[in-house]
């Protein structure tokens, strides 16, 4: 593959993958509702573990799976705060 391949590639993955972020806030959004109508916290520590493991599995390759933990620590870390807007009433004065 050529450069320009390799990039038009990586050009397409990231359109899915910005596809795959709304539709993952999304169901942020019904957890967050969840939360608040149930009086749970944003924060379930064994919950984020959990998920960070099971996924995880998913990347047979040793190397790229330590990034793609760090990649799903970030992507928690945006899913808690977005929460965290929606709870506290922010999220309602940006839509």
């Amino acid at each position: 593959m050529d450069l320009e391949g390799a990039r038009a590639q990586i050009n397409e993955l990231d359109r899915q993958m910005a596809e795959l972020f709304v539709a993952r806030m999304r169901a942020v959004e019904e957890i967050a509702a969840y939360k608040k109508e149930n009086g749970l916290p944003v924060f379930d520590a064994a919950r984020e573990e959990q998920l960070k493991l099971r996924n995880a599995a998913f990347v047979d390759d040793e190397i790229l799976r330590t990034y793609y933990l760090r990649f799903l620590e970030h992507t928690v870390e945006l899913s808690r705060d977005y929460q965290k807007a929606i709870l506290d009433g922010a999220w309602e004065e940006t839509k």
